[in-house]
């Protein structure tokens, strides 16, 4: 890799340039001599708009990004943690190098007539795909209906002005990023919505004998990120889900440095509600994200997940 050019390798959405744009504006302050390039590839992710499931999950958002940085076509891949398999390890040969200061972690609801979640009439249809999102709006508000409803940030608000559904889910830190955050009828606590693992971080993806570019890159990681995504990547490690496993959880440092970990498991219909919160304390965050996971399993986590077909 040349010295003074970094080839970046990224998704092809609006919202995936944004985050691109992001990064090269925090190298570029960092180490302004340094020149960038954006190779947009478009992923099996983004083409499928059926079930997740039947296109390898989660990694279908991954793969392709993941080929250009092996091959040597890139040198730098810019991920959603969030998209990113914590199932099976990081591609051979490859490293995280740096994960950016964290953005919003919460869901927003964005509904035309400027309802409330808690005003939502019955039958009013939620567009949304996550089984994250689906299985929690069954277990607190079972009187909505979810409608299938794939694509990126943009093509799902234009189908809810379509008609197509009357209301929809989506990240805050996402609409931030594409500049939608006029949108938005309701930010919904973690809480209430509770996050996927690895909400709002940014994570930047090296080759690990790039040790030059590493140590380049690892100036623009924070350390409260990479605190607690290793808390969550772990927690769903161990737990081992699937992409049509509704799991949920955040890590979150506080003023005094302390982590915590809260995460839960569903049952897609929502009846199902397993929830654990612990601190690290002497912990490091990995083993705070195995002690939660080892929670969760002990009140039965395992027969949840296996018990969802994928």
């Amino acid at each position: 890799m040349p010295s003074d050019l970094i080839r970046i390798v990224s998704r092809d959405s609006p919202m995936a340039l944004a985050q691109v744009e992001r990064v090269r504006a925090e190298l570029a302050a960092l180490h302004p001599e340094v020149e960038t390039t954006v190779l947009p590839v478009k992923t099996t992710g983004d083409k499928w708009m059926g079930d997740l499931a039947q296109v390898e999950g989660k990694g279908a958002f991954t793969k392709e990004v993941d080929a250009a940085l092996i091959s040597g076509d890139a040198d730098l891949a810019v991920h959603c943690v969030k998209d990113v398999p914590a199932d099976r390890p990081l591609p051979a040969g490859t490293v995280f190098a740096a994960f950016l200061k964290r953005d919003d972690i919460r869901d927003a609801l964005i509904h035309p007539g400027g309802l409330a979640l808690n005003e939502l009439p019955p039958g009013t249809r939620i567009g949304t795909s996550s089984v994250r999102r689906i299985a929690q709006l069954a277990a607190s508000h079972p009187h909505l209906e979810c409608v299938p409803m794939r694509g990126n940030a943009n093509r799902r608000l234009e189908k809810l002005e379509a008609g197509e559904a009357d209301a929809l889910l989506l990240a805050v830190a996402g609409l931030e990023r594409i500049g939608r955050t006029d949108v938005i009828t309701e930010i919904l606590s973690a809480e209430t919505m509770m996050p996927p693992i690895g909400a709002g971080v940014l994570a930047l993806q090296c080759r690990e004998g790039d040790t030059e570019l590493i140590d380049l890159i690892s100036g623009l990681g924070d350390r409260d990120a990479y605190r607690e995504t290793q808390a969550e990547r772990m927690f769903l490690h161990v737990l081992q889900g699937h992409c049509n496993s509704p799991i949920a959880g955040y890590a979150r440092v506080e003023g005094n440095g302390e982590l915590s970990l809260r995460a839960c498991v569903f049952s897609p219909d929502g009846k199902t509600v397993l929830n654990a919160h612990e601190w690290a304390g002497r912990l490091d965050p990995a083993t705070l994200g195995t002690s939660v996971a080892v929670a969760l399993l002990r009140q039965g986590a395992r027969d949840v997940i296996d018990s969802i077909a994928h």
